[in-house]
């Protein structure tokens, strides 16, 4: 039996299909975009006019983390027994974009610094995003795993799709809310990882 369906807006699939279940994995697929600039304030417009388009903003941003569930349960009964979940995996598929800077052997020492400081932080960005979409594929696991069993296998699946459901939006918001929280730190966390930056240069300069 094969079943996918999307669920809410990161476009998560669910396959419930009948082949021995592998480990939980998560794949991630790098894509980048070119930037162009002398100046910080070039190197700011073109990633406000080159970034990945978000729909859900409506806006470019620096980078993007596209994520998408591919979970596949195993479930069916033994003569004369109740349905019961098998086994069960969620693997994590996150499409990356990340900016790549034209002129960054070009630039000068401060300008690159700025740069290295910025993308390091845009990377960590997207990883965090990978890091709760993993979070969430494991708690998927762990409580299709403990689905009580059913007497009838349609019902089973029902409740598969509840839990997968409940997840999704859970993870949809928490996501969110992750975006919301660093947007407002950003400022002075950027301000702490480039004065970091420029005092272990300094130490390496010495």
């Amino acid at each position: 039996m094969n079943l996918r369906k999307k669920v809410l807006a990161l476009s998560a699939i669910l396959a419930i299909v009948a082949p021995q279940a592998e480990a939980a994995a998560i794949f991630r697929e790098f894509n980048y975009y070119t930037v162009s600039g002398k100046t910080a304030a070039d190197l700011d417009r073109a990633l406000s006019r080159n970034g990945p388009f978000l729909k859900k903003t409506g806006q470019h941003h620096p980078g993007a983390a596209e994520i998408r569930f591919d979970a596949k349960v195993r479930y069916g009964r033994a003569p004369g027994k109740a349905c019961k979940v098998q086994d069960v995996y969620v693997n994590v598929h996150a499409k990356v974009s990340l900016p790549r800077w034209k002129q960054r052997r070009k630039a000068t020492p401060e300008l690159a610094l700025i740069w290295d400081t910025l993308l390091q932080d845009i990377r960590r960005h997207e990883e965090s995003h990978i890091v709760i979409a993993r979070s969430f594929a494991s708690e998927m696991e762990r409580e299709i795993r403990g689905l009580r069993s059913r007497t009838d296998c349609s019902v089973l699946r029902t409740d598969i799709d509840k839990v997968t459901a409940r997840l999704m939006e859970a993870h949809d918001k928490e996501q969110q809310r992750f975006d919301r929280v660093e947007t407002i730190n950003f400022e002075n966390r950027f301000a702490r990882l480039l004065t970091y930056r420029m005092e272990r240069a300094q130490q390496t300069s010495k």
